[in-house]
């Protein structure tokens, strides 16, 4: 089981790490590369989606390999986290929107207050249930 446990968490590290590299492609080809080409930067794009969906299934199929208690900590840590960013995440752009914030709303730091706040969530819930 452990060892079943490992080669579904490579595969799923190996499926992020080859996400972000076509995201990386995707976001700098057309500046670097191609310089501007639409249709390099759609096939780019349109790749990088394909490899995502991979990622997710990859993470599924992990997930799937959890026992109850595991499962039960890691959908309690993804429903927190998925409200806690809506409800930031909103009134982030909100804020932005209405000027009460100097800079520009960006995704990229709503992505990272999802990974620190899903992070956090998650040991809480391993501590107290483990």
């Amino acid at each position: 089981m452990r060892k079943e446990r490992q080669k579904r968490t490579l595969q799923l590290a190996l499926w992020t790490w080859t996400w972000v590299a076509t995201l990386a492609i995707a976001t700098f080809g057309p500046i670097f590369f191609w310089d501007g080409n639409s249709t390099w930067t759609a096939l780019a794009i349109g790749f990088n989606l394909l490899i995502g969906i991979l990622m997710i299934l990859a993470n599924r199929k992990l997930f799937n390999h959890y026992d109850e208690l595991e499962r039960k900590i890691h959908l309690e840590a993804m429903g927190l986290t998925l409200g806690a960013v809506v409800v930031v995440g909103l009134s982030y752009s909100l804020l932005g929107q209405s000027n009460i914030i100097s800079s520009k709303a960006e995704i990229s730091q709503l992505i990272l207050f999802l990974g620190v706040f899903h992070i956090i969530v998650l040991g809480i819930n391993r501590k107290r249930y483990l």
